[in-house]
């Protein structure tokens, strides 16, 4: 089997994987019906109301940080993705209940959004750590890796499906559909082989559990970077539906089929950047930099898109660049965080993340009706820029990069790092440290 797909030479991986493909699809069906539906059925044309229905469904990643990673460290994880699949497809029953019923209003959009998100919060962190379950230490990252594929090929798919049935049918039963894929994630979850796990190392009861992810963070420069970098990304950055929602109705004049072929090209780009991530041995800083280069300078361009045909183009690069450092990010912070604390610290990852959406989506929303689409996009943009020029502060100042001169090669000026290695020395430290403890 090749480098790229070497988990799934694992029978519990390869189950896992095939279930949440399936509900992963299902997912972004339900977010582009949403997201319309608010758009264009419950208000005239908000952008301001999809960006609070964004902040609704990802604040509770935030308010309810410290139970959601205690939760993911102290209680079987497997048991508690079933206990949160169930409530996602209950929830979503209930979403298609009201809209095919036609007493669907904004509010209740707002209320489901949040019990969506309320969920979400307990199953992200569970679901990040499960991974590490599944699979043995080195294969970590390339399973992480490959999750990311599998959530950007739903991207690919259920825009375009939920674009389609959106204006053949309607979103209620998008929604219904959304609830249906549920059940592919519950049959993964009872099939898996629990005496195949690897060991999940659950920390003793002690006072101050719920900020020992904190604590342990303050300790990580290299980790600390990162989740400054994340922080910009995801609070100004990685807010698509407004993005894409706003050009193609507001701009470009187009419909809801459009919309969600265009929200589908964007995972073009995306699943590229995972295959190309689950190829390599092991995330690096470096990548990350770059990749936030990148994400800021391809969205400008998308901002200055004359139509939807090169708004697309621009988008399979924003796609690519985007999910290469989304998913740099977290394998980086996954494989060198100790596996008593993962559930924790990757709680910490997703709430600084998915938790900026609050703050993030309504001003760019905002921005986008009082200054236009293209403006939002300008703010993401900068995000990503700012990000890599944090990153290469960083770099400067703890990594000794310098330029360099050696005459014996054709360019004599070059880029010289010092200890390229220190965030993996430093990472393995903390990690002995903290199972040394846990052991006590």
């Amino acid at each position: 089997m090749s480098a790229t797909f070497r988990s799934f030479a694992i029978a519990n991986y390869r189950l896992w994987f095939a279930g949440a493909l399936v509900s992963n699809v299902g997912t972004w069906m339900q977010r582009v019906a949403q997201d319309w539906l608010v758009l264009t059925e419950l208000t005239d044309d908000d952008a301001t109301a999809v960006g609070i229905t964004m902040a609704l469904q990802f604040g509770p990643q935030l308010a309810l940080l410290p139970l959601t990673g205690l939760a993911a460290d102290r209680i079987d994880r497997r048991r508690l993705l079933i206990i949160t699949q169930i409530s996602s497809a209950i929830l979503g029953l209930g979403m298609a209940a009201i809209v095919l019923s036609g007493v669907a209003t904004l509010w209740m959009v707002y209320l489901f959004a949040l019990g969506l998100g309320i969920t979400a919060a307990f199953d992200a962190p569970a679901r990040q750590a499960f991974v590490s379950e599944l699979v043995p230490p080195e294969h970590l990252s390339n399973a992480v890796a490959l999750n990311s594929a599998s959530f950007n090929t739903a991207r690919l798919v259920g825009p375009a499906a939920a674009g389609l049935l959106v204006a053949v049918i309607g979103p209620g039963w998008v929604f219904l559909l959304n609830a249906v894929t549920f059940g592919a994630v519950l049959l993964s979850l009872g099939l898996l082989r629990t005496d195949r796990f690897t060991a999940f190392i659950r920390p003793p009861r002690a006072r101050g559990q719920l900020l020992g992810g904190v604590r342990y963070v303050r300790k990580r420069p290299d980790i600390l970077l990162v989740f400054a970098m994340i922080a910009l990304l995801g609070t100004l950055g990685f807010n698509f539906p407004i993005f894409i929602s706003a050009m193609s109705r507001i701009e470009f004049g187009e419909g809801a089929g459009e919309f969600g072929i265009l929200s589908s090209v964007i995972a073009i780009g995306s699943v590229t950047g995972a295959l190309l991530a689950a190829r390599r041995d092991r995330p690096r800083l470096r990548t990350l930099t770059l990749a936030s280069a990148g994400f800021g300078a391809s969205i400008a361009a998308a901002a200055l898109a004359p139509d939807p045909v090169w708004f697309g183009i621009a988008l399979v690069l924003v796609g690519f660049s985007g999910l290469t450092s989304m998913t740099t990010a977290n394998g980086y912070v996954q494989t060198t965080t100790a596996p008593a604390m993962r559930g924790r610290v990757m709680a910490l990852y997703l709430a600084i993340f998915m938790g900026g959406t609050p703050l993030g989506a309504p001003l760019v929303g905002w921005v986008a009706d009082a200054f236009g689409p293209r403006w939002s996009l300008g703010v993401g943009a900068a995000s990503g820029l700012i990000a890599a020029g944090i990153a290469a502060v960083f770099w400067i100042r703890t990594r000794e990069v310098r330029l360099g001169w050696d005459r014996q090669r054709r360019w004599p000026v070059r880029l010289v790092y010092g200890d390229s290695n220190a965030d993996r020395d430093l990472a393995t430290t903390e990690i002995a440290v903290v199972e040394t403890q846990t052991q006590r």
